[in-house]
């Protein structure tokens, strides 16, 4: 049946956080490196408006190039942090089928794709970003924080072809992790995949590799446009 989260193995674990009233939109948000779908579920509770449902799935463990082959989270393997460094193809192909499988999910369900906004931080707002472009589907935006875009010199031939989805980056002016110019390098190469006019950088100064109050401002005011009460 539609409604049965065991055909989606993301699903089956991640913290879901219900709407207070008839749900007729959702957001997907997923965690950076090592983190779990929990930490965000509990930011994001803070602004969810309430008819959104915020669902925050759990990344499987795997080993992990950059951390010495470390067993952690992570939704594909990172083989370093910089614009040059190979990248897991096959992995975050992977991950972004399981992503859009969670999509397909919900529009079987009831809230159709272009009710949706995917986001993340770091890797997961990374995901985000490569998901949301080669969907198949329009969705209502993306939600990308402190991250980059994966196999970026794939775009634009990668691209799905929705050229107007809105995105939100956000990035910190003090991030050591990922350097605020990665953010910067992003930001001009998704003017190039889709609508520049709805591609929004946002920069904060002084914050490092994490979320703060204003961040979290922008992130609920874009809820607000484009997931509307209906």
């Amino acid at each position: 049946m539609c409604g049965n989260n065991m055909s989606v193995p993301l699903l089956t674990e991640a913290v879901t956080v219900s709407a207070k009233e008839k749900e007729t939109a959702a957001v997907i948000f997923l965690h950076g490196l090592g983190d779990t779908g929990h930490g965000w579920a509990e930011t994001l509770t803070e602004i969810q408006p309430s008819h959104v449902k915020f669902i925050c799935p759990h990344a499987p463990s795997i080993p992990v190039t950059l951390n010495m082959k470390a067993t952690m989270p992570a939704w594909f393997d990172l083989m370093g942090l910089k614009p040059d460094t190979p990248e897991d193809e096959s992995g975050i192909k992977k991950a972004a089928d399981n992503i859009k499988a969670i999509i397909e999910h919900e529009a079987k369900n009831g809230i159709p794709p272009h009710r949706i906004i995917l986001g993340g931080f770091s890797q997961g707002g990374a995901l985000s970003l490569y998901t949301a472009l080669t969907c198949q589907h329009q969705l209502a935006g993306v939600v990308a924080l402190s991250c980059w875009l994966p196999l970026h010199k794939t775009f634009p031939s990668a691209s799905s072809g929705n050229k107007n989805i809105p995105i939100l980056q956000c990035h910190g002016e003090g991030d050591l992790m990922i350097p605020p110019q990665f953010g910067a390098m992003t930001y001009e190469k998704l003017k190039f995949i889709v609508n520049p006019d709805l591609v929004n950088f946002k920069t904060y100064p002084h914050l490092s590799h994490s979320s703060c109050p204003q961040e979290m401002v922008a992130v609920r005011e874009f809820i607000d446009k484009y997931l509307p009460r209906i």
